[in-house]
């Protein structure tokens, strides 16, 4: 049964389209801490886990401030569903720290295509076979519509191929495997209610960052601070927008939409990176950069609307079936003598 405080349809499939925009910021941002920061792909997935646990935990507390008895204790969050934190945390910092490892060893077009491109694949079969939602025909082509896109949105771009593209897309089709098992839990999580989005999303930061320490250390875990301001507020939006704000509003969307959908609507990612080329390193649009926007937009605006309608038949059916259980439960009279 849905909870009484998950998020409209509407609101959760905008909450996964804010995410995913923030996540379209966050490769530029990282490719510029790697230049000012002189760190690694690892180092680099520590610090943002690491600011944006800090910045959850201080959310967390206001929370509880203002509403003590609704808002859950991490203790108690994590004690109700501990698998479930400790399968997030690292899923979430496997497929992360894979996806930055295969651009650099893939380039950066052959790592998005190939992770943003089976992510939703993997999506929708694990949805099928663990979930048991349907995708139909209409969100079968609407995934390969969104695929599609992608495709023809990175393929438009100039990109340059890495020293090793075989291992490159080994760890890109981790990374979608891990993204993969992420928004099927949370999926499932929020579906069945097993516990506050919220909560749930600062331990299984806890857990990524716990998860990350030792590589970062092996890799070199402290940035050069030649620019420390500059460097310092990489790593602060780093931490706020693409990761503390976008997985809240990404794990508090799941409990509305399908993993399909979600999966779906999160190409917009690339498409925000798209946008951010153009504006603000000058890059050009051309009729095929054009065409692979129009078919993301459409995969998202259909399943949107797919989701919706599908909802508002659900309340159609059950309706019925309500007020013929309340006639049922108050028989008539019996006709007096």
């Amino acid at each position: 049964m849905q909870s009484s405080s998950a998020p409209s349809v509407r609101r959760g499939v905008l909450y996964v389209a804010i995410a995913a925009t923030a996540w379209g910021t966050g490769g530029a941002v990282a490719a510029e801490l790697y230049d000012v920061g002189g760190i690694g792909p690892i180092s680099v997935s520590f610090w943002r886990f690491l600011t944006g646990l800090g910045l959850l935990l201080i959310a967390h507390l206001v929370r509880r401030s203002r509403r003590p008895k609704k808002a859950l204790s991490l203790r108690a969050a994590f004690a109700a569903n501990p698998w479930r934190a400790l399968i997030t945390g690292s899923g979430l910092a496997v497929y992360q720290t894979a996806y930055f490892a295969s651009v650099q060893q893939a380039g950066l077009t052959v790592a998005t295509v190939v992770t943003l491109g089976s992510g939703p694949v993997l999506v929708t079969i694990g949805a099928r076979l663990t979930l048991g939602e349907r995708t139909g025909v209409a969100g079968t082509a609407a995934v390969a519509s969104g695929v599609g896109g992608l495709v023809l949105l990175m393929g438009g771009a100039d990109g340059n191929t890495g020293p090793a593209p075989l291992l490159g897309i080994g760890y890109a089709l981790l990374s979608a495997a891990g993204y993969a098992g992420v928004t099927l839990l949370g999926r499932f999580s929020g579906r069945e209610n097993t516990g506050g989005a919220f909560e749930s999303t600062v331990t299984g930061f806890a857990v990524g960052t716990v998860c990350l320490l030792p590589m970062a250390l092996l890799e070199g875990l402290l940035p050069d601070m030649a620019r420390p301001a500059w460097t310092l507020a990489l790593v602060l939006y780093l931490g706020a927008a693409p990761t503390a704000l976008a997985y809240t509003l990404f794990f508090a969307g799941l409990g509305a939409v399908r993993a399909t959908t979600a999966s779906v609507v999160a190409l917009v990612e690339p498409l925000t990176a798209a946008v951010i080329g153009i504006l603000v390193f000058d890059e050009r649009l051309n009729a095929v950069v054009l065409t692979g926007t129009a078919l993301l937009l459409f995969a998202v605006l259909f399943l949107a609307a797919g989701e919706g309608a599908g909802r508002a038949a659900s309340r159609r059916t059950s309706a019925p079936d309500a007020d013929h259980g309340r006639h049922r439960s108050h028989p008539a009279a019996p006709a007096k003598d």
